[in-house]
């Protein structure tokens, strides 16, 4: 699981070795906060109630957005499968984040008012289990967002692999291979068309509150040339607004989880 918000090339440090591995399998999580999470969290927060709400962040890397979600409610948690980011992150955030499975989350029914999966449900083995879970710990009237990759975005940014060796950084255009193709080269994680992500939900007590797909945040290009990092992200952020949209880095996906008629009728006085 990873805390990633950022293609490859715009997250710190290219990894080696056994780090490689884990890379590929699970992504790699954000080290740095910047404009393109803190984008991220505005849309979090205009699309989820999270003032001292119950917040549960699945797939939380180090912790990165564990910290950020403190500033709105004390009431914030994180689990990742990954032991070793998990201890990492713990020694600032003791107390709050565990090593558990997404498939199989240990928490009772109906705990958490917002869950958020950022970047992380395309790295699960069994990407429905984690989604049946998600709505099984939501309560009634809470909300999951999700970010996940967009199978149009015109790069693969999780590396690939050829005869056997794995491959890391941006690679153009292979996702818009035929999907046995695709998955021959990329077969350590998923991408989404819009259908998939709604078909991955299907049939669970949700309701879609907003979907879209959103552009990169260019940290590294505006970092190394400013003039086209920003207007990258004029350009870009502008076709958010258009049917160009359809290429954009990640779907945006907002649920809510359907009241019952037994909360309907407590609910009123």
């Amino acid at each position: 699981m990873t805390d990633e918000s950022q293609p490859a090339s715009q997250r710190i440090g290219v990894p080696q070795g056994a780090e490689a591995d884990k890379a590929a399998l699970r992504g790699l999580p954000s080290l740095v906060w910047r404009f393109g999470q803190e984008r991220r969290l505005r849309l979090i927060a205009a699309y989820a109630h999270l003032e001292n709400a119950r917040i549960l962040v699945d797939g939380c890397g180090i912790g990165t957005y564990v910290a950020q979600l403190r500033a709105f409610s004390p009431s914030v948690y994180g689990l990742d499968i990954d032991a070793e980011r998990v201890e990492m992150g713990a020694r600032r955030l003791p107390g709050l984040l565990q090593v558990a499975d997404a498939e199989r989350l240990p928490f009772a029914d109906d705990t958490f008012d917002v869950i958020l999966s950022h970047e992380v449900i395309e790295h699960v083995p069994d990407d429905r289990a984690a989604a049946v879970e998600m709505a099984r710990v939501l309560r009634p009237g809470g909300r999951i967002v999700l970010f996940c990759p967009n199978r149009w975005y015109p790069f693969e940014t999780h590396g690939f692999y050829w005869r056997g060796r794995y491959h890391f950084g941006n690679i153009p255009l292979i996702n818009y291979l035929p999907r046995r193709w695709r998955d021959r080269l990329a077969p350590h994680v998923r991408t989404y068309t819009s259908g998939d992500l709604r078909r991955l939900f299907a049939g669970l007590p949700l309701r879609v509150v907003y979907h879209t797909q959103i552009m990169a945040g260019y940290d590294n290009i505006v970092a190394r040339h400013p003039r086209l990092g920003k207007l990258l992200r004029t350009t870009t952020y502008a076709a958010e607004h258009t049917p160009l949209r359809v290429l954009g880095l990640s779907h945006f996906l907002v649920l809510e989880k359907r009241l019952t008629t037994e909360d309907r009728k407590s609910s009123v006085p």
